[in-house]
Order: C-alpha cells, then structure tokens, then sequence
C-alpha cells in the first residue's frame, strides 16, 4: 500500500506548526551535518522562526563561511573596509547574540516555542518566570506598604481636625457665659444670677442686698 503523500501548505494549528518546525529543523540540520562529512563541503544553514527566534549551523566556522560567500560574490569590495573593522566578529556575534536572548524571552514568556525545549531549557524558562514573579511580588508589596502610610497620614489629618472642630464648639459654647459678669449693685434683691465658678460649672447664686 502506498504512503499517503502529504500536502505542502501552511499548518493552520500553532502547536502542530511548531511541533513540525522543531523536528523539521533538526533533520535538516542533520542532513547538512550528514552531507558536509561524506562531501567535505562547507555548509552553513540560517533558520528563523515565525517568532523571530534564529537557528543556525555550520559545518566549520559561521563568519568564515559568511566571508568567504562575501568574497565569492564580490560583496566585500562594496563594503568599507575600517567600517567592517571597527565592527568586528566578536561585536556581531554578541550582539547577535543578545537580540537571540532577549527573543526567546518573550516568546517563551507568551508562551511560544515551548513545544520543542529540553528538560534544562524549560527549568531556565522557569527560573526565568520565577524571577519575574519575585520581582512583581516586591513592588506590589511596596505599592501595599505606601497605600498604608497614606492612609494612616491621612487618618492622622482627619484625626486632628476633628478634634480641633471639637475644640472649637466647646469655646464657643463657654463664651457667652465667661462674658457675663454679674454685680449684686446692678440687680434688685433676691436676684437669681447664672454665673461660671472656678470649676467652670454653670452654677445659679441668688444675691441679696444688705
């Protein structure tokens, strides 16, 4: 019976795609491992994903072989030769480097290419997210901790007014009583007279005339 060939297309489902992605390249990369050792040619293969994320392989020495295509197709002499200087191997490659790093960050914290990790690499992306969380968990803690001082500066204000108001309706309630001043010479005898004494108690003292 005949293997059913399958189609050529785009894989609509994003898991499938990336399941076949991963194994897709490693066996390509190993056909280019497998035809540089029985040919002894010079291979270098760039691969980038849907996310961005590069792969690559080469057979000796990846600038060297990008050289030597530069050489072969006469792009090196179209290029300034202090500018390729002062670029350098080693700045492209860190450079490269970190823009790989920082690529695959943010697909495996959305959650992509995670299908086709190791066991290592998936514990770095959970040491990753851990440190992510450490470092939200601290700030939401701080943010906690200044909404509480808010708060109770706040309580503090409203504490203190109150009893400033408090202090205030107690003098204007003594006031018209401190004012009064009474003198058994202004009053017939007998007279009954509201007066404040030393206690500050509103008392009433009957005044007669000798």
């Amino acid at each position: 019976m005949a293997r059913k060939k399958i189609p050529i297309k785009k894989i609509d489902n994003i898991n499938a795609r990336q399941v076949t992605f991963s194994k897709r390249r490693k066996g390509l990369f190993k056909k280019a491992q497998e035809l540089s050792t029985l040919c002894d040619a010079e291979i270098a293969l760039i691969v980038f994903s849907t996310t961005s994320k590069l792969f690559e392989y080469a057979s000796s020495s990846m600038q060297q072989i990008l050289e030597r295509r530069d050489r072969h197709s006469g792009i090196q002499g179209l290029v300034n030769p202090s500018i390729g200087q002062q670029l350098g191997s080693d700045s492209l490659g860190i450079l490269r480097k970190e823009i790989e790093h920082k690529t695959n960050e943010m697909s495996q914290l959305n959650g992509e290419e995670i299908q086709g990790l190791t066991i290592k690499e998936l514990q770095k992306v959970e040491e990753l997210l851990q440190r992510r969380w450490t470092t939200i968990s601290k700030i939401k803690d701080e943010k906690i901790i200044q909404e509480i001082n808010h708060l109770k500066t706040k309580e503090a204000k409203l504490m203190e007014e109150n009893q400033k108001l408090k202090q205030s309706f107690v003098r204007e309630q003594r006031q018209p009583y401190e004012s009064f001043t009474c003198s058994s010479s202004e009053f017939p005898p007998d007279c009954g007279c509201l007066y404040l004494n030393e206690t500050k108690m509103l008392v009433q003292k009957t005044i007669v005339r000798s």
